[in-house]
C-alpha cells in the first residue's frame, strides 16, 4: 500500500498498481555524487538500463517537502544543476525535510524508506555507506547499515564505498543479521575494483536465486533489508594498488581539513576523482548502471506471477 504523503509518478503507480517489477533509485548521486552535466546523464542512463530489463525505474527525491517516487526528466534537471545547494537527506533529516518544504536529495537510507512505503522492494544505488575508517575514535558508522538493518528493502550495489572500512562494515552488518550476498562470486567487491579479499555470506549466480532468498526472508518474519554485491564488469575495474593509494591521500586530506560526518563522502569522492584523472567517475558511472541491469532482473523475478 502506498503511503498517502508520497507523490507517486503515474508510471510507477501504474506499474505498482498491475504488480509490474518497479526498481528504486537514489537521488544524492544526482546532487552530492557526480559535477553537472555528468550527474544528470548518468541518471538517465541509470534509468534507461532499468527500463531494457523490463522494468520500470523510480528515481526518489523530496522535492519542495513532498517525498516523491519517480522523478520527471525535469526534476532530474533540477536537482542536477542545483548540485550540491540540494540538502544530503538520511532518516534524521526527512522530518525537517518535509515540514519546512525543503528539497533534499534521498541517501541509500532515506531511499529505502521511500521505496518501503510506495510498495518497491528493490533499490539500486553505486555503493552503500558504511563504518567509517577511525570509528573507534568518531564513532562515524552510516545509517545505511541501521536502514539494511530494519527496512524491508533489497539493495543492489558494487560493495560499500572503497573509502569506508570494510571489515568493520561488514562485520556491524553481520552483527544485526543483514545477508549479504555476491553476485557471481565470494569475495566482496571493493567498489572500483572487482575484489577485496573478504568473504561474503553466500554466492548467489541468477537472479531467481536472489528473489526466492528475499521472499523466504520476509516470507517468515525476518525483518530488514538483503545486500547484494555485484562487482564492476572487468573491463572498467581499477587495480586495488591505485585506487586504494588515492583514497588513502584523500583520507588525509579529509583529517588535516576537519572534514567529517555527512560531508565527508561527497568530498573523498570527488578527490579521488581528482586524484586518478576521473578514472574513477567513469568507473563509478559503469558499476551504477551494472546494478541497475541487475536489480531490474531480480525485480522481474520478484514480480513473475506464481506457477
Amino acid at each position: 500500500m502506498i503511503h498517502p504523503m508520497l507523490t507517486v509518478s503515474d508510471e510507477v503507480r501504474t506499474a505498482l498498481d498491475a504488480g509490474k517489477p518497479v526498481v528504486a533509485l537514489e537521488s544524492t548521486i544526482i546532487s552530492h555524487g557526480m559535477p553537472y552535466p555528468r550527474n544528470v546523464e548518468t541518471a538517465k542512463s541509470v534509468e534507461a538500463q532499468v527500463r531494457e530489463q523490463g522494468a520500470v525505474p523510480a528515481t526518489i527525491a523530496v522535492l519542495s517537502g513532498k517525498p516523491t517516487v519517480g522523478l520527471t526528466e525535469a526534476e532530474i534537471e533540477y536537482l542536477g544543476q542545483k548540485d550540491l545547494a540540494i540538502n544530503k537527506v538520511s532518516r534524521r533529516d526527512l522530518p525537517h525535510c518535509l515540514a519546512t518544504g525543503a528539497d533534499g536529495a534521498t541517501t541509500v537510507a532515506s531511499t529505502m524508506i521511500l521505496a518501503a512505503r510506495a510498495g518497491v522492494k528493490v533499490f539500486a544505488t553505486g555503493g552503500i555507506g558504511g563504518v567509517h575508517r577511525g570509528a573507534e575514535r568518531s564513532m562515524d558508522v552510516s545509517a545505511d547499515l541501521q536502514e539494511l538493518a530494519q527496512t524491508d528493502v533489497a539493495v543492489v550495489c558494487a560493495g560499500a564505498k572503497a573509502i569506508l572500512d570494510l571489515p568493520k562494515t561488514l562485520e556491524y552488518l553481520e552483527t544485526h543479521g543483514v545477508p549479504v550476498l555476491g553476485f557471481g562470486t565470494r569475495d566482496l567487491p571493493g567498489f572500483y575494483s572487482r575484489e577485496t579479499g573478504l568473504q561474503v555470506d553466500y554466492r548467489v549466480d541468477t537472479p531467481a536465486e536472489i528473489a526466492a532468498m528475499m521472499q523466504a526472508k520476509w516470507d517468515f518474519g525476518l525483518s530488514g533489508g538483503m545486500l547484494i554485491t555485484n562487482p564492476v564488469p572487468e573491463e572498467f575495474a581499477m587495480p586495488r594498488e591505485s585506487i586504494d593509494a588515492a583514497i588513502d591521500q584523500a583520507v588525509e586530506e579529509a583529517e588535516a581539513q576537519g572534514i567529517s560526518g555527512k560531508d565527508s563522502t561527497p568530498f573523498l569522492l570527488a578527490r579521488v576523482t581528482q586524484l586518478t584523472g576521473g578514472e574513477s567517475l567513469e568507473t563509478n558511472i559503469r558499476l551504477v548502471e551494472n546494478n541497475a541491469r541487475l536489480a531490474a532482473q531480480i525485480a522481474r523475478e520478484v514480480h513473475k506471477p506464481l506457477r
